[in-house]
């Protein structure tokens, strides 16, 4: 992150180099520019520890792979319209005809899974819907990793292999 100031009140001020904080430099124009030291706000842990982050990235891997559809999993607030965040981060990704989200916001209690038009010809809705009931299960019972692996084995079981 960085921030300057540039004079005050319309006047330029005179800043002398070695009175500056470490990190902060005057830049061509007059500017002052310091970079802060970021620090991530407190109580704001991981739900996933590198292990279980890993094996994720792999399922995703391997299911993304087996079917020729692109598999991705969002984690995070949705915002008020659910389905709506949804389907635009689903839009966002290379490919998006063939792909399949999963889009989880914990702290709403909201599972969301979109799916291109290729996709949904080889994973129907209730295909997805039995992925989802499955996953909701995990969910409730505090197993939020559990229940992202189980339903992409399920969602890639729905679709099968690539032709």
């Amino acid at each position: 992150m960085a921030s300057g100031e540039h004079g005050h009140g319309g006047s330029i001020v005179a800043v002398n180099p070695d009175d500056l904080p470490e990190g902060a430099v005057i830049t061509n124009s007059g500017r002052v520019s310091a970079a802060e030291n970021y620090s991530e706000p407190a109580g704001n842990e991981h739900p996933f520890t590198p292990v279980q982050l890993s094996r994720l990235d792999e399922a995703l891997t391997l299911t993304s792979r087996e079917t020729g559809l692109c598999f991705a999993i969002y984690l995070g607030d949705l915002g008020a319209d659910a389905h709506r965040t949804a389907v635009d981060l689903h839009g966002r990704i290379e490919s998006f005809d063939e792909a399949v989200l999963v889009a989880v916001s914990p702290e709403q209690r909201v599972l969301e899974i979109v799916t291109g038009a290729e996709a949904k010809v080889r994973l129907p809705d209730r295909g997805a819907k039995l992925a989802l009931m499955s996953m909701v299960a995990s969910f409730k019972e505090g197993d939020l990793f559990g229940g992202l692996m189980s339903g992409l084995r399920m969602l890639a079981d729905q679709a099968g292999s690539r032709s």
